[in-house]
């Protein structure tokens, strides 16, 4: 699947990905190639994703996910502390 995880500054990853588990409201879920499509809400946390063997992680305060086609964009807002 298509991956585009930015935030208001920047792009943080663009590419495929084999798997994306996102930190949801109800508790973190994770999708995969050909997932139904989705819009939701993302709370404090961690988004991980795959590629290949390769997880990355990226801490985030808060954003959303929207699903469709097989394409996953997410826009979030990263904490400003550092």
């Amino acid at each position: 699947m298509n991956l585009e995880i930015f935030s208001p500054e920047k792009i943080l990853y663009r590419g495929e990905a084999t798997s994306v588990t996102l930190p949801g409201v109800l508790g973190a879920f994770t999708v995969l190639d050909h997932h139904a499509p989705i819009i939701s809400p993302l709370v404090k946390g961690e988004i991980s994703y795959r590629v290949k063997e390769d997880i990355s992680h990226i801490s985030i305060e808060k954003g959303f996910v929207e699903l469709n086609n097989n394409k996953v964009t997410v826009c979030v807002e990263m904490s400003s502390e550092k």
